[in-house]
């Protein structure tokens, strides 16, 4: 049966100054979440999970996506991309794995904004007003660090116990003033192809 959704939850974010500094673009952050039931809970050990992954994952998926297209306007304006689930204190990380790390959640996302890249993560157990911490990266190039960033947030009365928060987030621009550079002139540097870091 599909998830238990008690409640979803918008969470916008607009930097306009950072560093004391006008930001040129301002940046914009985007997290859709939901609360849902642990669907594990109760059940002791279960051994194969992948009954209720595939009932849950997939409308779990198209709910936050469409929230993150909503926000954003469309998804070839979302540059950045991640996902994060923390599960309540009587669940497994594992059940937070379970629903975000499935092609039947992400590839929902991924296709909707155009994306090449994986979808970083972050998969965590707490109760209730646990940060929630949403790793982005660009969602094409796995190397552009203007694009590392970080979603934190909190939801007040969730996880309970036998709750689990799922969470896409999204981001529209990249850090303002980034001066790191990308992760391609360290390679360069370090004697490395960039096509192929292995090779020294």
């Amino acid at each position: 049966m599909p998830a238990e959704i008690r409640k979803t939850l918008l969470h916008i974010e607009n930097t306009l100054i950072e560093g004391g500094k006008v930001a040129a673009t301002p940046l914009k952050l985007i997290a859709a979440m939901a609360v849902i039931k642990n669907p594990w809970a109760g059940q002791g050990f279960v051994e194969d999970l992948s009954p209720v992954i595939r009932d849950c994952a997939p409308g779990l998926g198209q709910i936050l996506t469409d929230m993150i297209l909503d926000a954003a306007g469309s998804g070839e304006r979302v540059e950045g991309y991640g996902k994060s689930a923390i599960v309540g204190l009587d669940g497994e990380v594992e059940h937070a794995s379970a629903l975000i790390h499935t092609l039947h959640f992400g590839n929902i996302f991924r296709e909707a904004v155009g994306a090449k890249s994986y979808l970083s993560f972050c998969n965590t157990r707490g109760p209730a007003n646990a940060p929630l911490m949403i790793p982005l990266m660009d969602k094409n190039d796995g190397g552009r660090r203007s694009h590392y960033l970080t979603i934190q947030t909190s939801i007040a009365d969730a996880p309970a116990a036998d709750e689990i928060v799922i969470a896409l987030g999204a981001s529209i621009g990249g850090r303002p003033h980034h001066r790191i550079g990308d992760r391609y002139q360290d390679l360069k540097e370090l004697g490395h192809d960039a096509d192929n870091p292995a090779a020294v």
